[in-house]
């Protein structure tokens, strides 16, 4: 049976010739572990979705996703509730779910790793019908995915992101929602709505510390906005752990969520975003992707 490798060549502000120098670095650990490797490179959005899908119609043990959380994402999401595992090469701007299991920059030992690793199920989200795998997002986050994303951003990886982040703690409106969950009923005014199954945003900004994605539940995350002086000041809180004492953060544990706002909210899933409309569901799929990660 062969592995396949599904390499995003921009990913992290890669330089050109950056996916013939990846596909031979995946070829040549992918032959010392003894396996056989299809290597394929991503050309438009949804290809790697496309590609993952059809590589598990052949029957591929494994599929590897060389990107970004945008990359994982897409090929999660074609992995989906079925027996082929996900291994991770991580080189995009944050790494969220990469760094939440532990999966090395190095390309050559997280091949290996995953060659190696027996597959293990994490769960999946839902946010509006679009599957995420790390973090959904309806607040900032959602802003600052859709101007790093948006055809003006010509400055990729994590200096980019972080100068779009930077400019919006100052632009950015908080929006009126009203949410419901399992277990609570609240109106907020907030700066920040996150549906988190891992941890992390990425670059350990760590919304959601107490977030597993094995546990069958997702955290709802909400960090009303008091002063933006107030969201200036606690902004390091979110890269050291601390980010539960931010005034006006609030976790709730969910199974299933429903946002409402009375303006169309657009959102983001693993960094990916999407306009939405006015009412959006969030449920958690437990077990539904099996990962190769130690």
């Amino acid at each position: 049976m062969s592995v396949a490798i599904i390499i995003n060549p921009i990913s992290g502000g890669a330089r050109p010739g950056a996916a013939r120098v990846r596909a031979q670095i995946a070829l040549s650990a992918v032959d010392r572990h003894g396996d056989r490797a299809e290597v394929f490179v991503t050309e438009r959005p949804g290809h790697a979705r496309a590609l993952a899908k059809a590589a598990a119609r052949r029957g591929v043990r494994l599929v590897l996703a060389w990107g970004g959380d945008g990359t994982v994402n897409e090929i999660a999401s074609a992995l989906a509730f079925d027996s082929v595992p996900l291994g991770i090469i991580p080189s995009g701007s944050g790494n969220g779910l990469a760094r939440e299991l532990g999966i090395s920059r190095r390309p050559d030992r997280a091949i290996a790793a995953a060659l190696a690793a027996a597959p293990r199920a994490i769960d999946l989200g839902e946010l509006d019908g679009r599957l995420f795998v790390n973090v959904a997002g309806i607040g900032i986050d959602a802003y600052v995915a859709a101007q790093f994303n948006g055809g003006g951003n010509l400055r990729r990886g994590l200096i980019g992101y972080a100068r779009i982040t930077g400019r919006a703690l100052f632009s950015y409106a908080p929006q009126a929602y009203r949410i419901a969950s399992d277990h609570a009923r609240f109106d907020t005014r907030a700066v920040v709505v996150t549906i988190a199954n891992g941890a992390q945003y990425g670059n350990n900004a760590r919304i959601a510390p107490d977030a597993r994605v094995d546990d069958g539940l997702l955290d709802l995350v909400v960090v009303e906005e008091r002063s933006r002086w107030e969201t200036l000041r606690h902004v390091p809180k979110l890269f050291n752990g601390q980010a539960a004492r931010v005034p006006g953060y609030r976790t709730t544990r969910i199974r299933r969520a429903t946002i409402e706002s009375d303006d169309p909210m657009p959102f983001h899933v693993d960094g990916e975003p999407v306009q939405g409309g006015t009412s959006l569901k969030v449920r958690v799929h437990p077990g539904a992707l099996l990962v190769a990660a130690r």
